[in-house]
């Protein structure tokens, strides 16, 4: 007996396009799929922005120019100008290592009571419409 599967009573999901991915960084497996997760467009680029923050230059082996020095910032008394240095770094940064975001704006605002930055980045996809907003905090770590 042949099996006959009726079409008509399945509806078809919408799939969001994939543009950008990449593999979180502790390499998960999917319960069901045995295959690595992933994260895709906007999460990607999210990520690949937050880990080139908080790598020092020289920190990676074979490309010394990669990363910011934020963290030597997070050590100076707060001010303008430290606030202004920072997100001149984070433009750079972006500008530089990060080409599949087209950067909008920058604004690290100052969290005194927690000795921190908040910082708020507005960026374009390469490829995408829409604005995504990145917000993270910069603390100091010892």
């Amino acid at each position: 007996m042949a099996n006959n599967f009726n079409q008509d009573k399945y509806t078809p999901l919408k799939t969001q396009t994939e543009i950008y991915s990449d593999f979180f960084t502790d390499f998960d497996v999917h319960p069901e799929i045995h295959d690595l997760v992933r994260k895709k467009n906007e999460d990607a680029v999210k990520a690949s922005i937050r880990n080139l923050l908080l790598t020092n230059k020289y920190e990676r082996p074979f490309q010394p120019t990669l990363g910011s020095n934020i963290r030597k910032y997070l050590f100076e008394p707060m001010s303008p100008q430290t606030q202004g240095y920072i997100e001149t770094e984070i433009r750079d940064v972006i500008e530089n290592f990060e080409p599949r975001a087209k950067l909008m704006d920058v604004v690290a605002a100052p969290y005194v009571d927690e000795n921190a930055y908040l910082v708020t980045i507005r960026f374009y996809l390469i490829n995408k419409s829409e604005a995504v907003i990145l917000n993270t905090i910069l603390y100091r770590v010892r």
